[in-house]
């Protein structure tokens, strides 16, 4: 059987326990999503022609920063709690990666540029 065959499998007993009302639902479908995703995103960026690398990045990037928003929401402004607390610890790494990840895509960027002479 081979690896998609395989993770295709599970994803389908994971959503049927979760459908059939067998353990913790939202745990099972968090973790199918999650796989899932891990799986789709490999088979994604290795699959891209090597020419299409820096503009997959930004694009990534890009739809990274939304993941700010949510941790925005999770550090909101009223009292003090664990979910607060690591909605601000979200934004600091969000922040970094969002950051982070621009930078590397504009020196990938500056690489194709013609120098002058």
């Amino acid at each position: 059987m081979d690896i998609e065959a395989h993770v295709s499998s599970m994803a389908h007993s994971g959503l049927d326990a979760a459908a059939a009302g067998h353990g913790d639902g939202f745990f099972i479908t968090a973790l199918t999503v999650l796989v899932l995703a891990c799986f789709v995103g490999y088979y994604v960026v290795w699959s891209v022609t090597p020419a299409l690398h820096s503009p997959l990045m930004a694009v990534t990037n890009a739809i990274s920063s939304v993941i700010i928003v949510g941790a925005l929401i999770a550090a909101g402004p009223e009292g003090m709690s664990f979910a607060k607390v690591m909605g601000f610890f979200a934004v600091i790494l969000a922040s970094i990666n969002i950051f982070g990840g621009f930078i590397v895509t504009q020196r990938m960027l500056s690489m194709f540029k013609k120098k002058q002479r």
